[in-house]
This record gives structure tokens, sequence and C-alpha cells, in this order.
């Protein structure tokens, strides 16, 4: 944090509260706001373990831990109380378990949104930012699905609700994300078994978790509400990112509804964006 830094202004004071906080992104996310002038960070998650992990990992007595579901209205209600803004990131993300358990996903991913949506309404913080996915465009797969309606749902309350700015983040992939192909590829390399590549043309945007938490970061000052932001990431070659651990790989095939390359911003939604350095801004 430079003594410039415009977000120390933006954060001072502010008590804010991240859904699904504890994930890979959420808690790097906690981290590096409590590096600022900010009264409180609430963090509110459904996994015990993973906040008491992150309990030990941060020493501040700004760090409020919240354990609880946003598909329970009555603790979302009581976690965004005086809050100053709102990071949703939780969300069933992995495609095949979204797949197989439908009902749980639509539940998480759209009845928690609107829940949240809800409860932003009535505790009226200054702003809200819903994390989403590249899955999010064109969509194949359930998850990709529901991830776009909850896009749609913030931009709903962004021209509704004058009083708060909604916006939306989406971006690809986060390497350190627990369940991705490189934890996958990791325990496949230990075992010294070969490492499943699901097609060789397959290509997917990448980034590290910190670069994604400083774009969220960059985001707060640049909200005015209503808008997407999308970074300008990287695509990748699955078999070359793989080529860097082992060369011995294995074909198993798409799954249900997997692209071989996915999208970050639509034709249609670059006609309408505005083009920074490093980002699209579609309104």
């Amino acid at each position: 944090m430079k003594k410039n830094d415009p977000l120390i202004k933006e954060l001072r004071n502010k008590t804010i509260l991240i859904t699904g906080g504890a994930g890979s992104v959420g808690s790097i996310l906690t981290k590096k706001l409590l590096e600022y002038p900010v009264r409180a960070v609430r963090v509110l998650d459904i996994n015990e373990h993973a906040l008491f992990q992150l309990s030990h990992s941060i020493n501040d007595s700004r760090l409020r831990l919240l354990l609880g579901n946003i598909c329970d209205p009555s603790r979302i209600e009581i976690a965004g109380t005086n809050v100053d803004i709102v990071f949703h990131t939780a969300a069933v993300k992995n495609i095949e378990i979204s797949e197989f358990n439908p009902f749980e996903t639509i539940e998480t991913n759209i009845t928690g949104t609107i829940n949240m949506i809800k409860m932003t309404m009535k505790n009226k913080p200054v702003k809200f930012f819903n994390i989403s996915t590249d899955k999010a465009v064109d969509p194949t797969t359930l998850y990709g699905s529901t991830k776009q309606i909850g896009e749609r749902l913030v931009s709903w309350a962004s021209t509704h609700i004058d009083s708060i700015k909604f916006s939306t983040i989406r971006f690809g992939n986060v390497i350190e994300t627990r369940g991705n192909v490189f934890e996958i590829w990791k325990e496949q390399s230990q075992a010294s078994i070969p490492l499943s590549i699901t097609d060789s043309k397959m290509k997917r945007y990448f980034f590290h978790v910190y670069e994604a938490v400083d774009f969220i970061l960059q985001c707060i000052s640049l909200s005015k509400g209503g808008e997407i932001f999308v970074p300008k990431m990287k695509l990748f070659d699955i078999k070359d990112l793989a080529n860097t651990i082992s060369k011995n790989h294995k074909i198993i095939g798409t799954r249900k509804g997997e692209k071989l390359s996915e999208i970050l911003i639509s034709d249609t939604e670059k006609k309408s964006a505005v083009e920074k350095d490093n980002m699209w801004i579609i309104k």
C-alpha cells in the first residue's frame, strides 16, 4: 500500500462483508483489505474449518469470522448490518458437482444472490460487488448459467436502486483456487501417474490469486454502479501448462458442456464496453 493510494480514503473506517470469504480469493482479499485503515472485515462462510484456518493466518482484531450460509436470509441480515461495502464471492463453483446437484447449485448461486441483493437493499451499503466468471459468457453448463443469471440480477439491482452502487467483477480461472486442475495435476505428479487432460486443444484464461485480488481492489474506486469489470487475461493452452509439471499426459475427454475455449467478454459486450489498459468496463 502506497501513501498516495486512493483506496486509503475510500476504505477508511469502512466495515466490509465478504461472502465466501474463507475461500482462496476471499481469504487473500481479506488480508489485503486489512492492510488499509478499515473499521472491520466480516468474513461469512459456510466452511467452519476454512474460517478456523483463516483465524490462525491473520492476527487482527478487526477481523470478524461469521459462520453462515447465504441461503439463510436471517443470517445474512445480521451479517450485513451497518456494512459499507459487500463483496459477494460465495458460490457452488465445481462444474461436475453443480451438474449433479442442480437444486443446491441454483439455491446457492441464484437464490443466495437474490438474498444478498435483498439484504443490500435493506441495509444500504455504499457498494456491492458480485464476483463472477468467464463461464457466465454464452454458458454451456449449469454453473455458467447460474452465474449469468447472477450477473443479470446485479445489473437489474443497479438499474432500479440508485442509492447503492451494484457492480460485477468477471474473470477467468485463478491458479491457486481449491479443486482446480493444478491441484489435480500436483496429486497426479506426486503419484507418478499421467496428468489428466480433457482435450489437447483446450484453452483457458488464468491468473494468480494476487492478480485477481489486485484487480478487485482496483474496481472499488472505479465503480459508479451498473458496470461489469473484465480484466484482460492471458489465454493459455492447457497442454502447455501441463508440460510445465510433466510431459506424461492422459486425454480423458471433455466433460458435459465443457468448451474448448472460454470467452471473457462477448463480441456484443465489446461494442458497448469502454476499453482501458488492463480491462474492459461493460455498462
